[in-house]
């Protein structure tokens, strides 16, 4: 399947210059996301696995699928003030300015092996501050799972040190 027959890219969006990849035709439709889940689950399959995590939004969407269909835990990483009990976080940087990141103290455990799974990597600042919160827990980052690589923003010559999968590349236009 090709699953860029299912991305829509908008030109100036946010800002001037930018070209979006909008995902959502993606998810909205069922043989293209059971198709994605079912390759991104192979990943974490291969890289050995025992948890899932994603930062919201979609990767709350993709990284639940992938982990139900395993029968992994998933793990929510959200913005500051989302989490009711304790947690520690990660200040990161965006394309379009900065962010912070969270997880509950206790979300990973030592031992844990981590898929992260996102929409789409562009220069790596989320990826890169969701490893670091895995790690600071005592657990491994198993590998990164993306729907898109923005392989023009070279976000995965950041993550060079982990596996990265990415299931489209897009060059910039």
């Amino acid at each position: 399947m090709n699953l860029k027959d299912y991305v829509t890219t908008i030109p100036d969006f946010p800002k001037k210059g930018i070209m979006f990849r909008d995902v959502t035709p993606v998810i909205e439709n069922g043989e293209s996301l059971q198709y994605a889940i079912d390759q991104l689950a192979d990943f974490a399959k291969k890289v050995g696995a025992t948890k899932i995590a994603g930062p919201e939004a979609r990767g709350f969407v993709l990284g639940a699928a992938i982990a139900y269909k395993l029968g992994l835990g998933f793990v929510l990483i959200r913005k500051p003030g989302k989490l009711p009990r304790k947690t520690i976080s990660e200040d990161y940087a965006l394309e379009y300015g900065t962010n912070t990141l969270c997880v509950h103290e206790d979300s990973f455990k030592k031992g844990d092996k981590v898929l992260i799974v996102d929409d789409l990597l562009a220069t790596g600042g989320t990826a890169v501050a969701s490893a670091r919160l895995v790690e600071r827990s005592g657990a491994e980052v198993a590998g990164f799972g993306f729907l898109i690589d923005l392989v023009d923003l070279k976000g995965k010559e950041v993550l060079n040190k982990y596996n990265v999968f990415a299931l489209m590349e897009y060059e910039g236009e």
